[in-house]
């Protein structure tokens, strides 16, 4: 059976598309989908860390194992280009990752 021709894909960007930068992650996963929330970290004091929430996006399961292959794929890109990404040894243990 021949596959399909792909179709060709136009990018548009609506009038509320925006771009921020995060430095914060959660990820919270059902039956049904997964809820990203990004947001940024900011040190108050020595024993206090504030994250301020501004985009949660929801993906299908389909959606959000694409965006972990193409993750993957790019860091392992980066860290050819540029070393390896050292991560804090604090977040080993599977706790959250902001």
């Amino acid at each position: 059976m021949a596959i399909p021709a792909q179709p060709n894909i136009k990018l548009v960007n609506t009038p509320d598309y925006r771009e921020n930068y995060s430095n914060s992650v959660q990820i919270r996963v059902n039956v049904w989908d997964f809820f990203l929330v990004f947001g940024t970290l900011q040190q108050q004091s020595e024993t206090q860390v504030e994250v301020r929430n501004f985009q949660g996006i929801y993906l299908s399961p389909q959606q959000a194992k694409a965006l972990m292959s193409l993750l993957q794929q790019n860091v392992t890109s980066y860290e050819g280009a540029f070393g390896e990404i050292k991560l804090d040894p604090r977040m080993a243990g599977g706790g959250p990752v902001n």
